[in-house]
């Protein structure tokens, strides 16, 4: 029987821990449980190294929102938000299938989950047999939705394709350097941790994120990120990313 390889990557840790529990009584299902996205790259690296890869992340849609959540992260690594992960991954491993696991219908973050690659947004409530469906349903190259944000997604998806493309025409106005360092800004590295990533002065990096700023006329990082996101822009991927991974069913990752 082919085994699935499940990730579930959730900052409440009961509830990460219960999920991957829950998913692991399935004869045909091995499931890690990561607590932060750090942790959760790292994890699909060493999979990729051992010739286990991973087939489906379910990532919480509120990843990082928790107060105590950059606590968990080793001082120097950025808080990886869950569609940011959704999109790193979905770039370095696109085999690898993501669903995310929302507390509360919001068309909006849907759509934007869909932008980022992922292939279905579900409730957390939902029946452990409604999850292994969608997981399943994924692997088939289905998108799931609820029938109930069918409608809004629909219109913020379609709303973001008339600001796409002026989007990527401003993005494409960046010369490559001034790219990297949007890239790192969307993964969420401040000026210093970027500068320590591309192997530039802090000063230096100052300089091309404000010509960042000025070549997509926006006046914050914020709405940076938010038109580099419009644009297709992804994450940078960090290496080296550390935090704690527990898994179930398998060998350990």
């Amino acid at each position: 029987m082919a085994r699935i390889r499940v990730l579930v990557v959730d900052d409440h840790r009961v509830f990460a821990e219960s999920l991957a529990a829950a998913l692991a009584a399935e004869p045909d299902v091995d499931v890690a449980a990561a607590g932060n996205g750090p942790a959760a790259l790292r994890c699909l690296d060493r999979g990729v190294a051992e010739g286990r890869r991973f087939d489906v992340l379910l990532v919480d849609a509120d990843l990082g929102a928790l107060p105590t959540a950059p606590a968990a992260v080793p001082e120097g690594e950025p808080v990886v938000d869950g569609i940011s992960l959704v999109a790193g991954v979905r770039k370095a491993q696109p085999a690898v299938r993501a669903v995310v696991l929302a507390e509360r219908d919001d068309a909006r973050r849907a759509a934007l989950a869909l932008q980022a690659g992922a292939s279905g947004w579900v409730a957390k409530d939902c029946s452990l047999q409604r999850l292994l469906a969608v997981v399943r349903g994924v692997l088939r190259d289905e998108t799931h939705l609820p029938p109930a944000l069918l409608t809004g997604v629909l219109r913020e998806l379609t709303a973001a394709r008339k600001h796409r493309t002026e989007s990527e025409r401003l993005v494409e106005s960046l010369t490559p350097r001034e790219r990297e360092v949007l890239r790192c800004m969307v993964a969420g590295l401040g000026r210093k941790a970027v500068a320590e990533r591309l192997f530039l002065s802090p000063h230096t990096v100052r300089t091309h994120m404000q010509n960042v700023l000025g070549k997509l006329g926006v006046h914050s990082t914020l709405a940076a990120v938010a038109l580099a996101r419009r644009a297709g822009v992804g994450p940078a991927i960090l290496p080296e990313l550390a935090g704690d991974v527990v898994e179930r069913g398998g060998q350990p990752a």
